[in-house]
């Protein structure tokens, strides 16, 4: 008989974990719709004034500024159809505030092009994303031969002498090349998919236990 107890206990020992995941999962779909719903809502809006704004993921925005090339950054990555490149990275000084601006993808073959670098530094048009933590299976910067994988800060700071604002400034527009990388809302969110499948579990566990009660017992 006390088998019987302990199995039970057990048993709805997990049916609890499960609920509790499934719960939790839930919790975060309601949080993803609403961070969802308001970078949409960002992306719609004028662009404001930088220096006379407070500070915000998805902020879209205009300044000026110092554009210092001389530290150009050009990290790996792939353009909207899946070609490798290099996205193009500035230092960029709003008056006593730095920043990292992405102004774009281009490909291997024009690193270190003169004719990449024409840009008006009076009329900068972009949006405000904050830095996320690297994908710790990406390679190591090759920081000799200016061939990066991630902007990790340390790695910046070694490279450039100086310390950013954790939000990079993602230019805006429709230039051919650098082209500025398109930001969006559609950002990942399968929580309703993963407490879907807790609850799915929980429920599976309690029909197989009240088979085996009835059977059993």
């Amino acid at each position: 008989m006390r088998y019987k107890f302990l199995f039970s206990i057990f048993v709805f020992f997990f049916i609890s974990v499960f609920i509790a995941l499934g719960s939790w999962q839930i919790v975060r779909l309601n949080w993803k719709l609403e961070l969802i719903n308001q970078i949409k809502t960002s992306l719609k809006d004028e662009p404001v004034n930088l220096s006379s704004s407070t500070i915000k993921n998805y902020l879209r925005i205009k300044t000026n500024g110092s554009i210092d090339f001389e530290k150009q950054i050009y990290l790996y990555n792939l353009n909207e159809k899946g070609k490798p490149g290099f996205e193009v990275v500035n230092p960029l000084k709003i008056g006593a505030n730095d920043y990292l601006l992405n102004r774009g993808w281009i490909p291997f073959d024009m690193k270190n092009s003169k004719i990449i670098n024409i840009i008006d530094k009076n009329d900068i048009i972009g949006i405000l994303k904050k830095q996320t933590k690297a994908n710790r299976f990406k390679p190591k910067n090759n920081i000799l031969d200016n061939y990066w994988f991630t902007l990790d800060r340390d790695d910046v700071f070694k490279f450039t002498g100086t310390k950013f604002s954790p939000y990079v400034i993602y230019l805006s527009g429709n230039n051919e090349l650098p082209k500025p990388k398109l930001i969006t809302a559609n950002i990942s969110n399968n929580h309703k998919k993963y407490a879907m499948t807790w609850f799915s579990l929980a429920i599976s566990i309690f029909i197989l236990y009240l088979y085996f009660r009835k059977k059993y017992y």
